[in-house]
């Protein structure tokens, strides 16, 4: 009994992972050894996406090309209301 209770004391000393949850309090998990975070912060190797953007989705959504497009239409949409606007108040 008297080897439990030390452990525990010496589990509650090691230093802790202090990263935000979304609660927004600090993490309260032991920091993995020799790191700063806990294993659910990135405290370990081999989890995450991996380095650069080779896990990015590509769609081309956000290229010039389509942000050009759609402010083009978004233009013609103005331009057609505001021809038929004119056309009510005639």
């Amino acid at each position: 009994m008297r080897r439990e209770s030390i452990d525990l004391s010496r589990m509650n000393q090691a230093p802790r992972c202090n990263a935000r949850t979304r609660r927004g309090t600090p993490c309260q998990q032991a920091a993995v050894g020799g790191r700063k975070r806990c294993r659910m912060h990135g405290g370990t190797d081999g989890i995450g996406a991996p380095p650069g953007n080779r896990n990015a989705f590509r769609h081309g959504r956000y290229s010039a090309e389509a942000i050009a497009k759609r402010r083009e239409v978004a233009a013609l949409i103005r331009a057609c209301r505001d021809q038929l606007g004119a056309m009510g108040d005639v």
